[in-house]
C-alpha cells in the first residue's frame, strides 16, 4: 500500500497518514463505497480529498448556495470533463435521479470515485435529496463500482442529516471519520526555526488547524504574528470565529455571550449563567449545542461515577483552542480593534498570556506523556475535590498503580520541584481509590527544570520533564 504521510501546508504534506489509508482501504474493495467524511472548516478536508483522488478517476463537485438550473449545469460540466460525452452539454442532466443513472452506467464495471464537497449546501437546498440519495443507492449504486464520498463542514448537519438515526441515508454508509486537527507535535514541520516554547504558543492560539497555521508567518515571531494577522481589522482570522458561528447558528450572540465568559474562566454551570446573564434554561440548551458542535466540552473528574456524570458535576472548557483564543483576546476588544487601536489589546495579552499558555500546556503535556510511552492508554485525566486538585492521574486498575502529575508553565528549581512533590503526595491522600493497596508515583511536566533537580529527583523514582525533553517529539522529519 503507499505511503502516504502528509497533507498540503506551506507547500508541504503534513501528517495524514491514517485518514488516507483507511480511504484507500475502503476504495481498493470490490464492493461500492460510501464514505462521510467530515469535520470543522479549515481542518483540511479539501486537501486530504485531493491528495486521495489524484491519479484516480474521480468526479469532483463542490456544493455551492445556487439555483436549481445551475447545480445540474455544474454537475452536467463535470461529468462531461471526465468521460467527454458531448450530450451532456446539448441536453444537461436535469434531476438527480438521471445524475444517478448516468453514474450507475459509468460505474457498472469501472471504479469511479464521486466527492461531493460541502454536501450539507445540497441539504439545504434540495430538501428532499437525501430521500433520492437513499432510493437510488438501495437500488442500484450499490450495486455498481463507485465509490461516493459525502464530506461537509458542518458538523451539527452531518451527524443528524447524515449520520443520523432519523435520516434516510442511516446505515448506508460503509465508512465515516470525523477529521480532526493535526497534532501539537506536527507543529514543528511548519515553524523549523521556532522554539518548544513558542511552538506551544502557536498552539495555544491557532490550535493546529490547517487553514489557520497557514496564515502565520513562520519568519516573524508568534507575538508580531498575532498583533499582524488576527488583532489587525480585515485580516482573514481577525472575525473567523463570528462568521463561523453564523454559518452554524441563526442568531450566535447568546452563544457568544457563552465561549466569552467560558474563554474569560466561567467553568461551572452556575459560573456561566451569572457572568453570561442568561436564564438557566437557555444556558443548558445553548451549552448542549455547543458540545455538539465540538467547540465545549464538559470534563469530569477521572474517577466520576455514573452518577456524578448524570447529575452534571464537571466543568466546561473551551475545546476548540483558536475560539478559545479568540474569545479571551480578541471578542472582548473589538471596539478597539475597529478603530485599529490594538495597544491596549496587545498590552493585555502580554500580561495575560503567560496565565492563558499554562492552561493549554495542561493539554500538551497530557499529549507529551501519552507519546513518550510512559504512559499506556489506562484510565487518565484530571481530578479535584473541593479545594484539591491534581493536573493528571494515571491510574493501572490490574495493577493498582498511580501516577500522580503536576504541570507547571514555569522555570522550576530544586526546591520548587520537591515542594510540588510534597503537595502532590498531600493531595493524593484526599484521592479515594484504593487508598491502602495502590502503589504511587509523583512526577512534573515544566517548561523549564534546573538539570540538577532533575537529575535529583528522578533518583528518587520521579518522573520529571521539560519542553527539552519535548524535543526529540518535535524534529521535523525529512521527507
Amino acid at each position: 500500500m503507499l505511503n502516504y504521510k502528509y497533507i498540503l501546508v506551506y507547500q508541504k504534506f503534513i501528517d495524514r497518514t491514517r485518514e488516507l489509508e483507511f480511504l484507500e482501504r475502503h476504495c481498493q474493495r470490490e464492493e461500492a463505497g460510501f464514505i462521510v467524511l467530515y469535520g470543522r472548516r479549515r481542518v483540511g478536508k479539501t486537501e486530504l480529498l485531493n491528495k486521495f483522488i489524484h491519479n484516480k478517476k474521480h468526479i469532483y463537485f463542490l456544493a455551492r448556495r445556487e439555483s436549481e438550473a445551475e447545480t445540474f449545469e455544474r454537475f452536467s460540466m463535470t461529468l462531461f470533463k471526465v468521460f467527454h460525452d458531448e450530450l451532456l452539454l446539448s441536453r444537461p442532466l436535469s434531476s438527480f435521479d438521471s445524475l444517478f443513472e448516468y453514474l450507475y452506467e459509468k460505474a457498472k464495471e469501472e471504479r469511479i470515485v464521486l466527492v461531493i464537497d460541502e454536501f450539507p449546501f445540497l441539504i439545504e437546498r434540495f430538501r428532499g435529496f437525501t430521500s433520492v440519495l437513499q432510493d437510488n443507492w438501495d437500488n442500484k449504486l450499490k450495486c455498481s463500482k463507485l465509490f461516493l464520498i459525502l464530506c461537509g463542514s458542518s458538523i451539527g448537519m452531518m451527524e443528524t442529516e447524515v449520520l443520523g438515526y432519523r435520516s434516510p441515508l442511516y446505515g448506508r454508509r460503509t465508512g465515516q471519520w470525523k477529521l480532526e486537527p493535526l497534532n501539537f507535535f506536527d507543529l514543528a514541520e511548519l515553524f523549523p526555526l521556532y522554539s518548544a516554547e513558542e511552538i506551544v504558543k502557536v498552539y495555544a492560539t491557532l490550535d493546529a488547524i490547517p487553514g489557520y497555521l497557514v496564515k502565520f508567518d513562520p519568519g516573524i515571531s508568534v507575538e508580531a504574528n498575532i498583533e499582524e494577522k488576527i488583532l489587525r481589522k480585515g485580516e482573514f482570522l481577525n472575525l473567523e470565529p463570528e462568521f463561523l458561528l453564523r454559518e452554524e447558528l441563526r442568531d450566535p450572540s447568546n452563544y457568544m455571550s457563552i465561549l466569552r465568559v467560558i474563554a474569560a474562566g466561567s467553568s461551572t454551570f452556575n459560573e456561566i449563567c451569572n457572568a453570561a446573564r442568561l436564564d438557566k434554561s437557555i444556558v443548558s440548551k445553548y451549552l448542549t449545542i455547543l458540545e455538539n458542535l465540538h467547540l465545549v466540552e464538559k470534563a469530569f473528574p477521572v474517577i466520576a461515577t455514573g452518577k456524578t456524570r448524570l447529575k452534571g458535576k464537571g466543568y466546561y472548557r473551551m475545546r476548540d483552542k483558536f475560539f478559545n483564543f479568540w474569545f479571551r483576546y480578541v471578542y472582548p476588544f473589538q471596539d478597539y480593534i475597529e478603530r485599529g487601536e490594538i495597544a491596549a489589546v496587545t498590552e493585555f495579552l502580554r500580561r495575560d498570556f503567560n496565565t492563558y499558555l499554562g492552561l493549554v500546556f495542561e493539554d500538551v503535556a497530557r499529549e507529551f506523556l501519552i507519546r513518550v510511552n510512559r504512559i499506556p492508554p489506562l484510565r487518565i485525566g484530571k481530578w479535584w475535590h473541593k479545594d484539591k486538585e491534581i493536573d493528571l492521574i494515571v491510574l493501572n486498575e490490574p495493577e493498582k498503580e498511580s501516577i500522580f502529575f503536576e504541570f507547571k508553565w514555569s522555570e522550576l528549581g530544586r526546591r520548587d520541584c520537591e515542594r510540588i512533590v510534597e503537595e502532590l503526595k498531600e493531595k493524593a491522600a484526599y484521592f479515594d481509590w484504593y487508598s491502602k493497596e495502590r502503589t504511587e508515583q509523583y512526577g512534573i511536566v515544566a517548561r523549564r527544570i534546573e538539570n540538577e533537580a532533575k537529575k535529583d529527583l528522578q533518583s528518587k523514582g520521579c518522573l520529571v520533564y521539560d519542553l527539552d525533553d519535548f524535543k526529540a517529539l518535535m524534529k521535523p522529519s525529512d521527507s
